[in-house]
């Protein structure tokens, strides 16, 4: 059978999805994607509502990743940098704290934040030091704890943990009590000191648009909903059938294959409201935390602290809640206000939009950095990619279509020779 005459599908068009039909490209094949949706990007998506440039969810792809080197065209990207540290709201005052090392104007205002102690700022610098000299396979061999143990036994104070890392990485991990893997928190934490958090220009929809725009064999297929997979056929929840050589399945498999008989994967989820307000408290492209017991707010981040392709006439806070106390509706949205005005002194003109994410990160253990093309088989000629099968970070959704399209590759090769 010629490449040209394969017949691949691709279940899923976030950047997995695209990654697996670029890598199938490049070795000569013609893949069809099947997306569920209107347009690719899986949980990568942007809305523009009322002239604004809406992430679903705050995001920041981290310069580092060195899958995301390798892939994208971070100068097309127009990428806009966060600086490297946070605002932290406490006692109705701003703390500011940084790496002076990459950002010298953050000096000052880091020595005398009163977050963390002497001994916590020379632990900041023996954890750089740390994961500077640790390579990525160090990493993800170690032994895993959870981020919280891992902290307390490096030696931070309750003080530190509680006033930056459980807010930040809470943030980042969404869950608030810090029990994702270590080797999370070490990757995480090595790609912030290598690189930079930034977001395009367009919005992180920018990266799988670039994506799809490499693409020139690939079919895609919107709005089609696959409603199982076996046997080398799959059927659309229309009742389109599809005969196909070989299948990647870069979403969830569970509820596509009926031989697949554990539970379905935990996610954690979150809450991304978006204000327009009349001004900004914080004045730099920073991340500000609300370490406060009980809040509902993680974080915040304006994001018309950064340059935009679509901006409306005021400025735009990007507002995270993970744990919204079974508050919804109206009453989450005025609690977030108050505790806006309260502990931030923001006063928000509107609101624009809510985005509820059930499922924004998968909840994994025995978390890894790579697969083997091999290892990414399923059965009858159908393979596995997405971040669900190594750890939740784009780096990983990258890694993991490259490896299961380049195991449909060596297949192929091995059955036509």
């Amino acid at each position: 059978m010629k490449k040209e005459d394969t017949k691949i599908y691709i279940i899923g068009g976030g950047v997995s999805g695209l990654i697996a039909a670029k890598v199938l490209e490049d070795n000569g094949f013609y893949p069809t994607i099947i997306e569920a949706s209107e347009r690719v990007g899986g949980r990568v998506k942007t809305d523009i509502v009322d002239g604004y440039q809406l992430d679903h969810g705050f995001q920041v792809l981290l310069t580092s990743y060195p899958a995301a080197n390798k892939y994208l065209d971070f100068e097309m990207l127009d990428l806009q940098f966060l600086l490297p540290g946070a605002t932290i709201f406490k006692n109705q005052q701003q703390k500011i704290i940084g790496d002076p090392l990459r950002q010298l104007s953050l000096l000052f205002s880091t020595l005398f934040s009163g977050i963390g102690n002497t001994s916590d700022k020379l632990k900041v610098l023996k954890l750089n030091q740390k994961l500077k000299n640790r390579s990525l396979s160090e990493i993800f061999s170690d032994n895993e704890h959870t981020t919280l143990s891992y902290l307390k036994d490096f030696g931070f104070s309750a003080r530190i943990i509680d006033d930056f890392f459980k807010p930040f990485f809470s943030g980042i991990f969404l869950e608030s009590n810090l029990d994702t893997s270590s080797r999370m928190f070490e990757f995480v934490y090595k790609m912030f000191g290598e690189g930079s958090a930034a977001i395009p220009k367009g919005g992180m929809e920018a990266i799988p648009k670039q994506l799809m725009q490499k693409l020139k064999q690939t079919k895609i297929l919107f709005d089609s909903k696959v409603a199982s997979v076996g046997n080398k056929k799959i059927i659309l929840e229309d009742g389109t059938h599809f005969e196909s050589d070989f299948t990647i399945i870069a979403t969830e498999k569970s509820n596509l294959i009926q031989e697949f008989k554990a539970p379905p994967k935990e996610w954690n989820s979150c809450h991304n409201l978006y204000f327009e307000t009349d001004g900004k408290v914080i004045n730099k492209p920073l991340i500000g935390l609300i370490p406060e017991q009980g809040s509902l707010i993680n974080n915040i981040f304006y994001n018309s602290s950064l340059k935009v392709n679509s901006q409306g006439e005021k400025d735009l806070l990007s507002v995270t809640v993970i744990d919204c106390k079974n508050l919804s509706g109206e009453q989450l949205i005025e609690q977030v206000k108050n505790e806006l005005k309260n502990y931030c002194g923001i006063e928000t003109v509107r609101m624009i939009k809510e985005f509820v994410i059930p499922k924004a990160l998968p909840k994994l253990a025995d978390l890894q950095y790579d697969i083997l093309s091999s290892d990414t088989y399923f059965q009858n000629n159908c393979f596995l990619a997405g971040d669900v099968i190594l750890n939740g970070s784009l780096n990983a959704a990258i890694l993991s279509g490259e490896s299961a399209a380049t195991g449909i590759a060596e297949m192929w090769t091995r059955t036509s020779s």
